[in-house]
């Protein structure tokens, strides 16, 4: 700063008062020049706060979006509003004898919930799918399955997403749904694709009593 002043002044000797200053003129100069210099310091650090504050806060936001967008979507598969796609298996239900009755149905289902699957649906020998979410309900009907108010016909597929040896193995426990359905003549093939779509929705209605609560 003082070879700054010097310069100044060398480069303004044609200036009467300053080169006519005494040198106490010349210090108080100095100083007004060092306390303006600390004031900018002072500006620049708190700018730059500032700007570490908003970048900081941008990556916040950012980040409780990116939360929020990945709770969204574990919700929308749960409840079946959104296709979901992942390691699975494919667990084909087809009569012998007997057909394949609603509570077989029902209780693989609960086994291969009770074995982490996260997302299911059934599908019937035309193809007619429905997802399975907490409410579905299975009922026997003349020439096959009620689901949802869709009728499906046998054979039935289930396309489930989850551990795959996990849930073969909650299948096939003794006295489990696989023993079940074999016992009527019906036989349970499971087949283990790698990567399965669980891509049919279920439509949610409008809630009549429920509220949301903070």
């Amino acid at each position: 700063m003082g070879f700054a002043l010097v310069v100044q002044l060398r480069s303004n000797t044609s200036d009467p008062e300053l080169a006519a200053a005494r040198p106490e003129d010349l210090v108080r100069i100095l100083s007004d020049l060092e306390a303006r210099e600390q004031r900018l310091r002072n500006e620049i650090s708190a700018l730059e706060a500032s700007q570490r504050d908003l970048a900081s806060g941008a990556r916040g936001r950012q980040a409780a979006l990116e939360e929020a967008t990945r709770r969204a979507d574990e919700v929308g598969i749960l409840a079946g509003t959104l296709p979901a796609q992942g390691s699975g298996l494919l667990v084909r239900f087809a009569p012998g004898g007997k057909p394949v009755q609603a509570e077989a149905i029902l209780d693989a289902v609960q086994e291969l919930r009770g074995a982490g699957a996260e997302a299911m649906q059934i599908a019937g020998a035309d193809g007619r799918t429905v997802r399975i979410v907490a409410s579905t309900a299975f009922v026997d009907a003349d020439g096959g399955l009620l689901v949802e108010g869709q009728r499906l016909a046998a054979p039935y597929t289930i396309t489930v997403i989850g551990d795959p040896q996990t849930m073969r193995t909650a299948l096939n426990i003794p006295g489990g749904v696989v023993e079940s359905v074999e016992t009527d003549g019906g036989s349970v093939i499971v087949e283990e694709p790698g990567t399965v779509d669980v891509d049919a929705l279920h439509v949610q209605g409008p809630l009549r009593y429920a509220k949301p609560t903070t």
